[in-house]
């Protein structure tokens, strides 16, 4: 686990974090890729992209700790960053433009003239299907991500900074200057308004139903999206806070925080006693005037936990014998003979006997080890990589649907 937090020293800075009963957080790594200040900062399982002033997008290996490259697409301060698993990113900036970039090729498959002034904020809904957005023109604007065009305009009454989906995509957010409102995703209407006595600067979805507000003061308050009642609100820092993150782990609900105080602290928050308000976990001052934040999750390592286990387990248990592969395997093979022998079709023979003896390959593969499927695996990078070329903007979607609701609108274009 690494937090990786943006500043106005042009610096990315990386802090690995260990977790246990006493959470543990060590410098790791400072990056200084940039000409002027950070702005932006996101993650997925093996990259950390940062936006900036000077109009680049810098990319980072986590895995390999190397820079990666640059995007520059943009011509403006870069605002928001938000990666759609591990194959795609969205990017917006002063610019007034979105785009969508392919991550395994890193190439912009899609530049969209999205806002006539800046791009402040964008959300990505889970299904990948959609994208929200909103600028400095007083709109927020519904994105079709397939056919990369508007789906749907919404004129607000003043200029929003922040949006952002629920985690189960049935409701989205929007923030203005101190003001927070609540939009069901199937009527586009406003449910509810949190107001805040300050500007907003972060905000963050702790669960489909409890929000958490940052505001430009050192407190962090909890509220219900349903009631828009303060469920409890904590000072974190000692001066404004910039930037909020959260993450679950092993059921456990972890608050990160970042302040112009130059530190980052690590929370626990237990649901069932929310009013007592999150207990600090661990904190590191990074001496730097924060900016942006975010926390990269090291998957290999939770999968080399899991792999583990699975090996202990069959060492406990005994290795199973993968009876069906090998059934498979001797059966294609005798399907080659057969045809041989019947029409002399060497083609069929030779064929029966490749096939059979990859299948008859990967049954002892699996055998040895259950997690070692790397003819099916491969199998499933061909199908990937030939669904990518078909379709490389993402999954697809029909008219404006997200499940079986349709999104509702003010304005269709």
């Amino acid at each position: 686990m690494e937090l990786v937090a943006g500043c106005y020293e042009q610096v990315l800075l990386g802090f690995a974090t260990r977790p246990g009963q006493s959470w543990t957080v060590v410098p790791d790594f400072t990056h200084h890729a940039h000409s002027a200040s950070l702005s932006a900062v996101a993650v997925n399982k093996r990259f950390v992209v940062t936006g900036s002033r000077d109009e680049t997008i810098q990319i980072y290996d986590m895995k390999k700790k190397i820079e990666h490259g640059a995007l520059l697409q943009h011509n403006g301060t870069v605002t928001c960053l938000e990666f759609y698993g591990t194959s795609h990113l969205l990017s917006g900036a002063e610019d007034g433009l979105i785009c969508i970039w392919n991550t395994k090729r890193w190439e912009c498959l899609k530049s969209i003239k999205a806002h006539k002034g800046h791009v402040t904020s964008l959300s990505i809904h889970p299904s990948g299907k959609l994208a929200l957005s909103v600028g400095t023109d007083k709109t927020l604007r519904t994105w079709n991500l397939v056919e990369g065009r508007s789906a749907f305009i919404k004129n607000l009454k003043q200029n929003a900074h922040i949006i952002k989906w629920s985690p189960d995509g049935e409701k989205y957010v929007t923030v203005i200057a101190n003001k927070v409102d609540i939009y069901r995703l199937d009527t586009a209407s406003i449910t509810g308004t949190i107001t805040t006595e300050r500007r907003i600067s972060s905000l963050r979805f702790i669960t489909d139903s409890v929000l958490a507000i940052a505001g430009d003061d050192e407190i962090i308050r909890f509220y219900s999206c349903d009631s828009q009642k303060c469920l409890c609100e904590f000072k974190a820092h000692e001066n404004r806070i910039k930037d909020i993150y959260s993450f679950e782990r092993e059921g456990q609900h972890v608050i990160v925080t970042a302040s112009s105080d130059g530190y980052i602290k690590m929370w626990n928050l237990d649901l069932d006693k929310i009013k007592d308000g999150p207990s600090l976990l661990c904190e590191v001052n990074t001496k730097a005037r924060l900016t942006c934040l975010a926390v990269w999750l090291d998957q290999a390592s939770e999968m080399k936990e899991n792999s583990d286990k699975t090996a202990t387990s069959s060492q406990v248990f005994g290795m199973a014998v993968d009876w069906v592969g090998f059934g498979y395997a001797a059966l294609v093979a005798s399907g080659g003979i057969i045809g041989y022998a019947k029409a002399g079709s060497v083609p069929s023979l030779a064929a029966g006997l490749l096939f059979g003896s990859l299948a008859g390959l990967g049954a002892y593969q699996v055998s040895q080890n259950p997690n070692n499927i790397w003819v099916s695996l491969r199998r499933k990078d061909v199908m990937a990589k030939t669904e990518d070329e078909l379709d490389p903007a993402g999954p697809v979607i029909t008219e404006a649907t997200v499940g079986d609701k349709r999104v509702a609108g003010t304005t269709c274009v």
